[in-house]
């Protein structure tokens, strides 16, 4: 889904970890073909293609990253959407960073509403002509935790898979230390966590992002604006499961540190780090107890 992929394991069998390492790949980009919306003859644009038309069958991997979706937009009162690929204009490559104008954005934001986006295990609908799905905010996670099982289920005793900052684990010996950049300054850490088997999850305003007539514009968008969310600098999230987090940090970016810190308390195992508009870092108590601050 345009997002280089890093795998780092261990395992004692070099030919067995070839062939796992291989098989782990492979099933990556299987996922990544069916949700990739920028793929035309993948299933996400089967479906937006379908819009307001008629039902798209899917397959059951689909359905299950949609419905982590839904509960996530729930949850979040919409300040997680994937329905924000109606939001079209934006263009955050390298050469070819565009603003849509305001009109523009008015005339696309009605068609941003999780709600009206229908699936089931076989089926999804999106009940409007002009919406458009966008996974880029919920299938990564999804997509590097589906390798992460492949190379535990062929034997790999370590294994991290880094995603575009996304990063899971397993190890059955010592833990990975994962290092965390400062949105302030992402060319340096602000600190690392230790992890064993789980992920973490990391969304900011310094990715993927320009800088025009003063105004910091990122792909992060609000569904409720249309515009870049502005809610927080950056978001990092830990657990030992990756749909516990899947989907959060971007809706955190957009509801900033007080909403977040609410959600965080109400997601059992999940820790967090913060920081917000003003440059304040905020973390969560349990992850304090296990952060390794830079030198």
């Amino acid at each position: 889904m345009g997002t280089a992929v890093e795998l780092i394991v261990e395992a004692d069998d070099e030919p067995r970890l070839r062939a796992a390492v291989e098989d782990a790949f492979r099933e990556m980009q299987r996922l990544s073909q069916i949700m990739n919306r920028y793929d035309p003859s993948s299933v996400v644009s089967a479906i937006n293609a379908a819009a307001g038309v008629r039902p798209v069958a899917i397959p059951p991997e689909l359905a299950e990253v949609l419905a982590q979706a839904r509960r996530v937009s729930e949850r979040t009162a919409g300040a997680f959407d994937v329905t924000v690929g109606a939001l079209r204009g934006w263009r955050f490559r390298p050469g070819e960073e565009r603003v849509p104008s305001a009109s523009e954005i008015a005339a696309q934001l009605p068609k941003v509403d999780y709600r009206k986006l229908q699936s089931d295990r076989t089926t999804a609908f999106l009940k409007e002509k002009g919406m458009k799905i966008d996974l880029g905010g919920i299938a990564k996670l999804y997509i590097l935790e589906a390798g992460r099982r492949v190379l535990e289920a062929r034997g790999v005793r370590r294994a991290l898979i880094n995603g575009g900052g996304d990063v899971v684990a397993h190890s059955e010996g010592a833990p990975w230390r994962v290092g965390v950049r400062d949105p302030r300054a992402p060319e340096r850490l602000l600190g690392a966590v230790e992890i064993k088997n789980g992920c973490v999850a990391t969304s900011g305003d310094y990715e993927r992002a320009f800088v025009r007539d003063g105004n910091l514009y990122h792909h992060i968008l609000d569904p409720r604006t249309g515009y870049p969310a502005r809610g927080a600098h950056g978001v990092t999230l830990v657990a030992a499961s990756a749909e516990a987090v899947n989907g959060l940090g971007p809706a955190i970016m957009v509801l900033g540190r007080a909403a977040g810190e609410k959600l965080i308390a109400a997601a059992p195992g999940v820790e967090a780090l913060v920081v917000t508009r003003d440059g304040e870092v905020w973390m969560s108590r349990g992850l304090r107890a296990r952060w390794v601050p830079a030198r």
